[in-house]
């Protein structure tokens, strides 16, 4: 027979009652090195004029918003003009979409957040531009035009044997990278699509060109840093050794402009390829620890994710100790993360518990705190965001018609803000205990040295002066499990949980964070 177990709400009021004789811990910003990241689709996010677009004036509406559920910093998708409604395919490095507003909004914006202490970081996508940009209008109308290096461009027959071949990559679908403008002889390179041709980063002009977009945008503007999009195919896969030069050599520029820039790289691949990148992109985005924390999930395997985690992180370090590791559990290229775990609530919860429990700096994609669902193509994955029910939804927008977040599907925020096991407070309270506790943001992982159940996952986080131990149990069966040594006080809890005497029974997807 089953050991009956404690439930939650009643070890909340023990723990509750233990912590009122304590002074309430010191909320930190630990961005950008461990701090939390917001990720915003700025069309899809806030509509103050009810023209059925998300703004820069709805994102500083909600900036309060963004500070109480404790982010420390933005990351915009693309906010530059472009033809299409992703923006990913720029027309105008120097300017801001008019759909989202005017420069002075963004200006405005970018002061409101610093006046929280909220940091901005936007995309910036300079492997490619549209065809719709004067400097391609230009390189395309003859071989002689002064903007033609500015791309890629060969004669038909010298690439005959390109034309119809590609390898698929994790980042790109795409079959055909040479394109033709038109006229059936010269094709231009354009690794994503037709729609976005390649710059030609072997023209010295075009390096200036994106030096000096990076100097507006830090010194004109005011941004915090980029989160720099297809970092991997500046120059042409089979010349890796370029594109890491090249990143040190931008952040060289960038950090002469602004010496404490942040700048985060998007290199969709293994640990092995993304590593050499780090001298120059110092933070890099983690899809290892995405699509390991999901299967871990999925498959209940207690330690994969950890493990994984470890052996990633002792790569990194072997690289270059000052890395900063950007882990996320989905984001605007994903299906959201309640899609991905099969719609299961506690699964669900659990990620966001490990998540914000693990080394690194994580990114939020906006929605997945109150539950929205998503799936591709992507423009389902950036569906707008629910503030209230429809008919009382002054700033939702409606570019698009949601499939996947609707009323029937995600419960709005207005109604989670005062419901304590709302997806909302689980995410909001998690973010605080990272916030509140230094060995969460900025401890070293250490691995327990005996095993546990299978499902089990365990860890510990420590710093000079701070020793926590995380224990999660990703499976449908309860588990039992000794404590370390001197791990009595619990910090956090999730689902359900006893301990006897330093023997710890841990219910299906339940959680435990325990402080020494």
């Amino acid at each position: 027979m089953k050991k009956p177990l404690l439930t939650l709400s009643l070890l909340s009021l023990t723990v509750l009652f233990a912590c009122e004789k304590k002074e309430a811990p010191e909320v930190k910003n630990y961005w950008p090195q461990a701090g939390v990241t917001y990720e915003i689709f700025v069309q899809s996010f806030y509509d103050s004029n009810g023209d059925g677009i998300g703004d820069f004036n709805g994102v500083t509406q909600k900036l309060d918003y963004v500070r109480d559920l404790g982010a420390n910093a933005i990351w915009f998708m693309p906010i530059m003009p472009s033809p299409t409604y992703h923006k990913y395919d720029v027309t105008d490095y120097k300017a801001v979409h008019p759909d989202y507003g005017t420069m002075e909004d963004f200006k405005r914006l970018l002061e409101e957040a610093h006046k929280r202490d909220i940091k901005i970081v936007i995309d910036m996508i300079i492997n490619h531009t549209s065809t719709e940009h004067p400097w391609f209008q230009e390189s395309k109308s003859g071989r002689d035009n002064p903007y033609r290096d500015y791309y890629v461009w060969a004669q038909k027959d010298t690439i005959a044997a390109f034309l119809d071949k590609k390898v698929i990559t994790l980042d790109s679908d795409n079959i055909r990278q040479w394109h033709d403008p038109g006229l059936g002889e010269d094709y231009y390179y354009g690794f994503f699509w037709g729609g976005m041709p390649d710059l030609n980063f072997d023209n010295p002009k075009v390096r200036e060109e994106i030096y000096d977009i990076g100097r507006f945008w830090l010194e004109e503007v005011g941004v915090d840093g980029f989160r720099l999009d297809a970092a991997k195919h500046i120059f042409p896969d089979d010349r890796p050794l370029d594109n890491h030069e090249f990143w040190k050599e931008f952040r060289s520029k960038m950090e002469a402009i602004k010496p404490d820039v942040y700048l985060v790289g998007e290199v969709y691949d293994k640990k092995e390829i993304v590593a050499p990148y780090l001298p120059g992109l110092p933070a890099l985005f983690n899809f290892d620890f995405h699509y390991t924390l999901i299967e871990a999930l999925n498959t209940e395997n207690g330690m994969l994710l950890a493990e994984k985690q470890k052996e990633v992180l002792d790569f990194y370090q072997g690289i270059t100790p000052s890395f900063i590791d950007a882990t996320f559990s989905s984001n605007h290229d994903q299906p959201r993360l309640l899609n991905d775990l099969k719609s299961d609530p506690d699964k669900y919860k659990q990620a966001s518990a490990i998540l914000l429990t693990m080394p690194g700096a994580p990114y939020l994609y906006y929605g997945e705190e109150i539950g929205m669902l998503g799936l591709k193509p992507d423009e389902h994955i950036r569906e707008p965001f629910l503030w209230d029910a429809k008919e009382k939804d002054t700033g939702r927008a409606s570019w698009i018609e949601s499939k996947y977040s609707t009323d029937k599907t995600v419960t709005p925020l207005a109604q989670q803000l005062n419901d304590s096991k709302s997806y909302f407070n689980h995410y909001k309270e998690l973010i605080t205990l990272r916030n509140t506790h230094p060995a969460l943001a900025l401890g070293q992982l250490e691995l327990p040295e005996s095993g546990f159940a299978p499902s089990v996952m365990a860890y510990f986080r420590k710093t000079a002066g701070q020793e926590i131990f995380v224990v999660h149990n990703l499976g449908k069966e309860e588990v039992e499990i000794t404590l370390p040594e001197g791990y009595k006080e619990v910090i956090f809890g999730l689902g359900d949980g006893v301990n006897v005497s330093g023997k710890l029974t841990l219910g299906a997807n339940a959680s435990r964070v325990y402080l020494k």
